[in-house]
Parts: C-alpha cells; sequence; structure tokens
C-alpha cells in the first residue's frame, strides 16, 4: 500500500522538474510528519530555533528589513526609475484599484484583521518605551499606536516591494522564468538551472508554505471565535482544523478559476468588504476621535519610523522584541517570495518608480488607517468609556475584534451585521491568501510556467491547509509564530544575493550596447 501511494503521488507531481515537485512536496511533507509524531519534541526544537534568532540574530533581522526599505526608497528615485518591467511598450494590465485589491488581499489582509485590535491593546499595557507607571494611559495609548502601524507599515511593504520587483525586473524585464532562481542569473549564470537554482525555490516554496500557514492559522482561530458569537460553534483546535479543511477546498476551487477569475473577483469583493467596515466602525464610534487620531497617527508614525526601524532591544533578558517586531519581521521575509512573486504577477507594464511608490504607500496607508479605526475605537472605550477590552484580549486575543464590536454598538441587529461582515472577510481574505500562494507554489514548482497544470494547484492548495492544521496542532499560536521566524531565515540570504543580482543587472541596463533580455537556458 506504501508503494501505491508513493507511487500515485509521483505521478501526480510528475510534469514539472523532477527535482522540483518531489523535492518541494518531500520538504514539506517530512516537516509535517516530523511534527505529528512527536509533536511535544518538535515544539521544543522549533521554540530553541526561534529563541536563538531572536537572541542572536534579531539585529540581522531589523538590518535586513530597513535596508529593504531604504534600498526601494533609493532605487524608486534612482536614474532607473523610468525602466519598464516588460518592454519598453508595455503597460499595465489592470487598474489601479484592482492591482491594489489584490495585492493587499493577497498580503496582510487576514493579519490584520487579527491585530488591528488586539496588537494596540497589548503595547498599551506594556512595551519598553513607556514606564511601567505610564502604562494604560493616553500616552501610551499614542506609543501602542505607532509601534502596530509600525509593524504594518512601510519597512514590511519595503521588503515586499523589493522582492517583487527583482522577480517581475528579470522576468518581464529580461525574458527569464518567474522564479526566485532567476534573480540569481546575473551572478551564476546558467547554473541556476542546477543544484543553486533548485534551492533557491526550495526555500522560496518553504518560506512561503509555512509563512502563509502561520497567516491561516491565526484567521482560523479568529474565523472560530466569530462563528462562536454568531452561531454557538465551540472554540477548539478541532473545529478550527475543520474550517481550515473547508476553506482549503474552497482557494483550491478558486486557483483553479485562474488569476483573472477566482482570485481577481474575490480580491476586489474583499476591498468593497472593508471599506463597509471601516465605514460602520467610524459611523457608530467615536468619529471626531478615530478621523483626528489617523493624522495624529500618521505624523507620530513618520516622525519615529527611522529610528524604530533601526532599534535593537539592549536588554538580553526581554523578550518583546522576539515576540513582536522579530516576529513579523520574519513573517514578512517568510511571505516574501509568496507575495513579491503575486505582486509580479499582476504588476507588467509598469515603471519600477511607479511599482514602488505604489507598493509602499497604498497598502501602507490603508493600513494605518484600518488599525487606527479598529485600534482607536477600542483603546477610546479603555481610557474614556465602559473599557472591556483589555480583559477579553488578556482572557482570548481571538475574540478582541467581536468584543469591541459588541461594546462599540448599542444596536443588536447592527452588532451582528458588524460581527457577520468581519466573519465573511475572514473566509474571503483566508480564501485570497491560500489560492494566491497556491498559484505561486505551482508557479516555482512548474519553473516558472504561469499556468500551471491544474493538479499541481490541487495538490498544493491542500497541502498549504495540512501545514496550517498541523501548526495549530503542534501548539497553536506559539507554533505559528515560531514557524515564521524560522522559515525566514534561509530564505533571507537568497534575498541579499538576489538584490546584489538586480543591481548588477541594472548597471548592465544603462550601458549603451547592452543586450536587455537574457537567453534562459532549458533545464535539461
Amino acid at each position: 500500500m506504501k508503494n501505491n501511494n508513493v507511487t500515485a503521488a509521483s505521478g501526480m507531481l510528475a510534469g514539472a522538474s523532477p527535482v522540483m515537485a518531489l523535492g518541494s512536496a518531500l520538504l514539506v511533507l517530512a516537516f509535517i510528519l516530523f511534527t505529528v509524531v512527536d509533536p511535544v519534541y518538535a515544539d521544543g526544537i522549533y521554540n530553541t530555533a526561534k529563541n536563538f534568532i531572536a537572541s542572536d540574530l534579531g539585529w540581522y533581522y531589523v538590518g535586513l528589513i530597513s535596508f529593504a526599505l531604504f534600498f526601494s526608497v533609493w532605487l524608486a528615485f534612482s536614474r532607473y526609475g523610468d525602466i519598464r518591467l516588460g518592454k519598453d511598450d508595455d503597460r499595465p494590465e489592470f487598474n489601479n484599484f484592482t492591482w491594489f485589491s489584490m495585492l493587499f488581499g493577497a498580503g496582510i489582509g487576514i493579519g490584520i484583521l487579527f491585530w488591528s485590535i488586539a496588537e494596540p491593546i497589548y503595547h498599551f499595557q506594556s512595551n519598553p518605551f513607556i514606564a511601567a507607571a505610564d502604562a494604560k494611559t493616553v500616552e501610551a495609548a499614542q506609543v501602542a499606536m505607532r509601534i502596530s502601524i509600525f509593524h504594518w507599515g512601510l519597512h514590511g511593504w519595503g521588503l515586499f516591494a523589493l522582492t517583487g520587483l527583482i522577480l517581475a525586473f528579470f522576468s518581464y524585464r529580461k525574458g527569464l522564468p518567474i522564479t526566485i532562481r532567476s534573480s540569481l542569473y546575473p551572478i551564476f549564470g546558467d547554473k541556476i538551472y542546477g543544484p543553486i537554482g533548485h534551492a533557491a525555490d526550495l526555500l522560496a516554496v518553504f518560506g512561503t508554505v509555512f509563512g502563509i500557514a502561520t497567516s491561516l492559522g491565526l484567521g482560523a482561530q479568529q474565523m472560530n471565535a466569530g462563528l462562536n458569537y454568531l452561531l454557538g460553534m465551540e472554540v477548539s483546535t478541532n473545529n478550527q482544523i475543520i474550517l481550515i479543511a473547508i476553506i482549503s477546498v474552497i482557494a483550491t476551487a478558486s486557483v483553479l478559476t485562474g488569476l483573472h477569475r477566482g482570485i481577481r473577483i474575490l480580491s476586489v469583493f474583499n476591498m468593497q468588504l472593508t471599506m463597509v467596515i471601516l465605514g460602520l466602525f467610524i459611523i457608530v464610534g467615536p468619529t471626531a476621535y478615530v478621523l483626528g487620531a489617523f493624522f495624529t497617527n500618521a505624523g507620530d508614525y513618520l516622525l519615529n519610523a527611522i529610528s524604530l526601524g533601526l532599534w535593537v532591544d539592549p536588554d538580553p533578558e526581554s523578550q518583546w522584541q522576539g515576540w513582536w517586531t522579530i516576529f513579523y519581521w520574519g513573517w514578512w521575509i517568510a511571505w516574501g517570495p509568496f507575495v513579491g512573486m503575486f505582486i509580479a504577477r499582476i504588476s507588467k507594464g509598469r515603471t519600477i518608480r511607479e511599482f514602488i511608490l505604489g507598493v509602499l504607500i497604498a497598502p501602507t496607508t490603508l493600513a494605518a488607517f484600518w488599525i487606527t479605526i479598529f485600534g482607536n475605537s477600542a483603546l477610546y472605550m479603555e481610557l474614556f468609556g465602559n473599557g472591556g477590552i483589555t480583559e477579553a484580549v488578556n482572557s482570548d486575543i481571538t475574540t478582541a475584534l467581536f468584543t469591541t464590536i459588541e461594546n462599540l454598538v448599542e444596536s443588536e441587529w447592527l452588532v451582528i451585521l458588524m460581527a457577520s461582515i468581519c466573519t465573511v472577510m475572514l473566509i474571503t481574505y483566508f480564501v485570497t491568501s491560500a489560492d494566491s500562494a497556491t498559484l505561486v507554489i505551482c508557479t516555482l514548482v512548474s519553473m516558472g510556467n504561469e499556468n500551471p497544470p491544474a493538479r499541481f494547484r490541487i495538490f498544493w492548495g491542500l497541502s498549504i491547509g495540512a501545514a496550517a492544521a498541523v501548526l495549530l496542532f503542534a501548539g497553536g499560536l506559539k507554533a505559528l509564530q515560531t514557524a515564521s521566524i524560522v522559515a525566514a531565515l534561509p530564505f533571507s540570504i537568497i534575498i541579499i544575493l538576489a538584490t546584489y543580482g538586480l543591481v548588477k543587472a541594472l548597471r548592465q541596463e544603462a550601458l549603451p550596447g547592452k543586450e536587455k533580455v537574457y537567453q534562459p537556458a532549458v533545464e535539461s
């Protein structure tokens, strides 16, 4: 029976590079089996790795993320900014609203739904930038918003912009396959079609699977809380795994319809729902307070973004930066190949300047606005209202959003409406994140095929759900956070090499008489 299963799996994955198809599947399968067979031992290994990274390599994550942002901004305003990601006469495939909706939906929508209230409330109680005596004050609330927007702002999107730009440039400008290995062509030449390229793409697959699994696990926990609030569904790991299974099937069906149908339609729908729920929060909540807070938060964040981005906690005993900033930076890096490739796929025809500024400014602005509307509404109730949000967050982080809605709104039917919209958003953002990640993984496994076979989409759509379920089984939120931090480390090396490759290629592009299109080798 075992041999038959292996043969069937090999046959299903045949058709692309055997090394990539089987290697990526076996790599992920080995991780899942290791975690399931002895979850306690696996959790200990993952925590040891996470603690080492947080304590000894925190400076590296901080430096890499800051470099990605600074380099991206410099590139946008450099002489290379007018270079088009494609032929000189290519133009964007999607209009700006659709483009923005797709990159935001694939990127961080599900994460912001989870953290936009819980994170400010956590920092409101304690963080390294306020004294213990100042906790839960107006000053603490402002610092909490500054930190929260920082974690979802320019630094993370700078990493996405850099990764996406590298992929789009080498694919649409240089004629190479849209894979991570292509970014290494200026360094290694045709050797990227051998072990070096396989290693780069396998690391990208690994980071994508466990980066997206982190978000899907968080989304499933909050979705369970929403269904418990609306329908009385018991909050349990078993129910969360069932939800992951159901949504994974829906996401797989979506990815089978392709980029221009399921993914595009759901992404636009997500953005429309987001605008509706933000509008309702503004109308029923402390309107003047949250609108004023947005401008205050924006100015405060911009004034402190650089210093926050370069700050490394000097206290070796403190775990705050490891559990917050390093977790987020690991999450962004692990998501780099996924979101970067997806953004590249939808950005052909844009100039480097237009691409970078769009990816940096639009999502950061919406993220800051979203976190302000949700987070400041909760903080307003803690400072000037009946409170109750802090207790909810400390008791069960997944209930923060629904407790805030219940305390904010007096009308019972409006509470149910807003809670229902948020639950639907969790589902749709879950689906768009999973189907986008599936499409990216299948493209990598297919050596850059932008329309990978359906069997690949089915296999990886279900595998991503399985990885999220296993991480939840292994230890819930802590296991999810650990996975994102650890998965980011090996891929960060590829980002550094790829950036060097981009610089080398751009310098060649600027020289007269140089070939503008590389000749991609054919893998044997």
